[in-house]
């Protein structure tokens, strides 16, 4: 049983119209490259393209500005800085967030700081609209089969920890049209890993990323290394969160885990059968 699906963040018609007034000057240059180097983000997030280098990722994926597209998971809203002001003039954006509902600690306070992030910057995130996702009683996270592309992004290791993996695929699929798109990123566990090693470091098999998919009815398209890191050796003392930016470890070796950089991580793309 499916739950009713938030509604749009409350920016009346008068809010949109005046965003992309606002908005007209940028979109005379809606490019990728625009938006991730952008003056509304923060000079940390910036720094992060050289780690998750979101334009050759996004042109990858094939995303355009007149998709209809559901990030999921969006978390802080690193992507979304991105995604949301590209697709505001001709696109329409949907985050697939935490549901308000959640038992799990971090995961109200994360919707209700990504939801303070769409209030402030109604310039940006005016369009935005927020689903809940929470398998099993939480999927509908978008028009069904109306989506052109969904992406996630760091985060089927979350759902592997909850066990609830295929679940999250399942509602993709469902979320998506016919021939619409699914892309994947996620820190890349070494090949022979098992599911203890999954359950617990973040990494994750490629292997197993493909196989959920599969299973969820997807067809497998093409990978690209755009995001790989060959520094990373993919066994740290607190698993991916060793490396920047989380630095678990705090100042212990932290210049070792700097010069390392992000984790290595697969870039998978999957195409819903027409």
């Amino acid at each position: 049983m499916t739950t009713t699906p938030l509604p749009l963040l409350g920016f009346g018609l008068a809010l949109l119209a005046s965003s992309s007034t606002l908005l007209a000057d940028d979109h005379d240059d809606n490019t990728l490259g625009h938006w991730a180097n952008g003056d509304h983000r923060s000079d940390q997030n910036i720094a992060r393209n050289e780690f998750r280098n979101p334009v050759e990722t996004l042109e990858f994926f094939g995303l355009e500005p007149d998709m209809t597209l559901i990030e999921i998971g969006p978390s802080g809203g690193w992507y979304t800085e991105i995604l949301a002001p590209f697709l505001h003039a001709e696109g329409i954006y949907y985050g697939a967030h935490f549901s308000p509902d959640s038992p799990v600690s971090y995961q109200r306070p994360s919707l209700e700081s990504f939801e303070a992030m769409m209030r402030e910057n109604p310039e940006l995130y005016g369009r935005v609209t927020i689903r809940p996702l929470q398998p099993p009683h939480s999927t509908v996270i978008g028009p069904a089969e109306g989506a052109d592309m969904a992406l996630t992004f760091r985060n089927v290791h979350n759902w592997i920890m909850a066990g609830q993996e295929q679940e999250y695929f399942d509602a993709f699929y469902a979320a998506l049209k016919p021939g619409g798109t699914l892309g994947v990123v996620e820190h890349r566990a070494q090949a022979n890993a098992g599911m203890e090693v999954m359950r617990t470091s973040g990494y994750v098999t490629e292997d197993y990323v493909r196989e959920l998919a599969a299973r969820a009815g997807f067809e497998f398209v093409a990978s690209s290394e755009i995001n790989a890191n060959p520094r990373d050796p993919k066994e740290h003392p607190e698993g991916v969160w060793t490396l920047p930016p989380t630095y678990r470890l705090g100042e212990v070796e932290r210049d070792e885990y700097a010069a390392i950089g992000e984790s290595d991580r697969m870039t998978l793309k999957f195409r819903k059968p027409e």
